[in-house]
């Protein structure tokens, strides 16, 4: 069949448009930069269109003959990025894309949110019943295009939510990508006991998540955290990213506070800058908040079942790191 990715040339979106064209769909994409992996998905017939989905003619035409849409794109964490780009593109951006979707009779849309609206997790596990608590605009903006796509389904549109916990696999040169480096100097810094827990979720374990949201009769308008089987803290964590590099790791503890008080300290430095400053409030704050999540109702409901664990899913990561020259 044909479907849309939205954000279809970043790390999510580039490996779900792979997947869903080595199963023989038709894929169109709209990302509004090339991304890593461009030239790649174009070779392998993925349809791009680069611009933004705030750009409501260019979704309208994306999203003709297409059965199926998985809205991936968004904006995605930037410290002195104005709130009403935030707002545009994830709340905005959400509605024209799911205006489009009805107005060309699509048969399911699967909208990717984050775990993060759930903020810091209070209980030792959060399910989609926790508190909604976002800490970041970022994270408030993905919550409100939950509320877009509650909206449209009051309207007759079929779509579903998932709320990933921290994606990480080959490709990412980001977020998990920091992790191995900093592990790969055998010494590693945490600030606090390092005991709050985390949830990884392994790429691939996404996209089966993504495949069955898109398939399943169940879950009309309903969220549903999706991440690997288990949480571990941050000390299991990153001893396990020591193994799959082959490292003898010390971790090594600090307080967090003075931490903290350093990243308020660089974001007040560099606003007037308008770039990101090496250190801020967010970055710091994963080392005190707990991200545990219960799966069992996308288990339940649309059969998901995470079968890459993490010693697996760090293993392929390294090794993806290591060919690609990220790691030497």
């Amino acid at each position: 069949m044909k479907i849309l990715v939205t954000g279809g040339t970043g790390f999510t979106g580039s490996h779900l448009t792979r997947c869903l064209l080595e199963k023989g769909h038709q894929v169109v994409v709209i990302d509004n930069q090339p991304g890593l992996f461009f030239e790649e998905l174009r070779s392998l017939g993925a349809q791009i269109f680069l611009g933004s989905v705030t750009d409501r003619e260019l979704v309208n035409s994306a999203m003709h003959g297409c059965r199926v849409v998985h809205h991936v794109a968004a904006v995605f964490r930037k410290v002195n990025l104005p709130r009403r780009v935030y707002w545009d593109v994830n709340v905005g951006g959400t509605r024209n894309v799911l205006e489009a979707a009805l107005n060309h009779s699509v048969e399911k849309v699967v909208y990717c949110s984050t775990c993060g609206v759930h903020g810091d997790v209070k209980q030792e596990s959060g399910d989609e019943q926790a508190p909604i608590a976002p800490e970041d605009y970022y994270q408030f903006t993905k919550y409100e295009g939950e509320r877009v796509v509650h909206e449209f389904v009051q309207k007759g549109l079929r779509a579903v939510i998932l709320r990933p916990a921290a994606i990480y696999g080959p490709g990412d040169p980001e977020r998990f990508f920091k992790l191995f480096k900093l592990v790969k100097k055998g010494r590693f810094m945490m600030f606090g006991p390092g005991k709050v827990r985390y949830h990884p979720l392994y790429i691939d374990n996404l996209l089966n998540a993504f495949q069955l949201a898109a398939e399943s009769a169940n879950g009309r308008g309903e969220a549903y955290l999706i991440a690997d089987e288990k949480a571990y803290s941050l000390n299991q964590l990153v001893s396990a990213i020591a193994e799959a590099l082959g490292v003898n790791l010390a971790i090594q503890h600090y307080p967090f506070w003075p931490l903290w008080l350093a990243a308020v300290a660089c974001e007040i430095a560099y606003k007037p800058l308008r770039v990101d400053p090496p250190l801020f409030r967010r970055r710091v704050a994963w080392f005190r908040q707990n991200r545990a999540f219960n799966i069992s109702k996308a288990k339940r409901d649309l059969g998901y079942r995470p079968n890459v664990d993490l010693k697996q899913g760090l293993a392929m990561t390294a090794d993806w790191y290591r060919k690609s020259g990220y790691l030497q």
